[in-house]
């Protein structure tokens, strides 16, 4: 991205380059369809290169991409509660093996969590957060998280049922 003057302000680009690598694979992981990921990766980056000058003074420019997405992402999903068309089947995969399976099973049953259980588990075990820093990103109580944290993974278990042991054995 570039200013009016033609350049980004100092750092941003090494800051945009350097993570949105990531962004977009905690993105995928929280939206479940690539081009929405991008969308919000596109969204993260350019909101935070508004507020570039106040958040490249602060320690954590990262936690604040965070918030910034987390934030997009959970707006987005109260807009499109009503828009979503649920599919009965998901088509099919290429070749199976079993990391991929394990992966595709896991990412469809991510999409069927609530979109703030998602992205505790995806923040939590996929970024790999702490409680209390998912918890500042979601602007919640350490407790509520781990509430979340609970019932979402107490969900995937429930949803993925005897899947996740058959694709777990050899």
């Amino acid at each position: 991205m570039s200013g009016a003057g033609g350049t980004a302000p100092a750092g941003y680009d090494e800051f945009a380059a350097a993570r949105a690598g990531q962004l977009f694979r905690v993105a995928y992981l929280m939206c479940g369809d690539w081009h929405e990921a991008e969308d919000l990766v596109q969204t993260t980056l350019a909101r935070l290169y508004v507020s570039w000058h106040r958040v490249r003074r602060r320690d954590s420019t990262d936690a604040y991409a965070r918030r910034v997405m987390l934030n997009a992402f959970l707006s987005q999903r109260r807009r499109s509660r009503l828009r979503e068309t649920p599919v009965a089947e998901l088509a099919d995969a290429a070749a199976a093996v079993p990391d991929a399976d394990l992966r595709l099973t896991l990412a469809a049953a991510l999409q069927r969590l609530p979109p703030r259980g998602r992205a505790v588990v995806v923040l939590r075990y996929v970024d790999d957060h702490s409680i209390e820093s998912v918890a500042r990103l979601m602007n919640a109580t350490p407790a509520a998280v781990k509430s979340l944290n609970t019932r979402a993974l107490a969900q995937l278990r429930d949803l993925l049922g005897g899947d996740l042991q058959h694709l777990l054995q050899p």
